[in-house]
């Protein structure tokens, strides 16, 4: 049996992840209390309001089961010994060498890159510029091909933890 998939967070992801669980025990306590009501006041069991809150019952249930899989297997970011070179957990300045603009971004797992919420960009270190950053240093110019066959080129211009 294989272990499971460990998933590095930085520590504001996990509590934006713990805040989404602690929502969802709450939607589902209300979807739950729904779902009892549909249920004594049915007189008729192929009431569509009554299947409509079993599905949202089941939905909340799916995603409180995989958000607690993610905290589960989590472990925070949070030594940096990498010599000034981009890992997760980064936040780099980037230089859009082809459009000349900059741009903040902060190079995450893909469990953390699909949260919303936070005032940075998220990229996960999956995608095609995340997987460009992961080792750069201050300084580096680096080209991503994008879907499509389009080129990008950036400069890493500034990197903190």
């Amino acid at each position: 049996m294989t272990q499971p998939k460990q998933v590095r967070l930085t520590r504001e992801g996990f509590e934006r992840l713990e805040k989404a669980l602690a929502q969802e025990q709450n939607r589902l306590n209300e979807a739950t209390r729904i779902l009892q009501e549909q249920m004594e006041t049915s007189a008729d069991n192929e009431d569509t309001g009554l299947e409509d809150a079993k599905r949202e019952k089941m939905n909340i249930e799916a995603r409180i089961d995989e958000l607690e899989d993610t905290l589960a297997r989590a472990t925070l970011i949070e030594d940096h010994e990498n010599g000034g070179r981009v890992e997760l957990g980064a936040i780099v300045q980037l230089s859009n060498e082809t459009s000349k603009k900059d741009m903040k971004v902060q190079v995450v797992s893909a469990a953390e890159a699909a949260m919303v919420g936070g005032t940075l960009t998220r990229i996960s270190e999956d995608s095609p510029v995340g997987k460009e950053l992961m080792g750069r240093k201050k300084g580096e110019a680096f080209v991503v091909t994008l879907e499509g066959g389009k080129q990008m080129k950036y400069k890493v211009k500034s990197i903190e933890y």
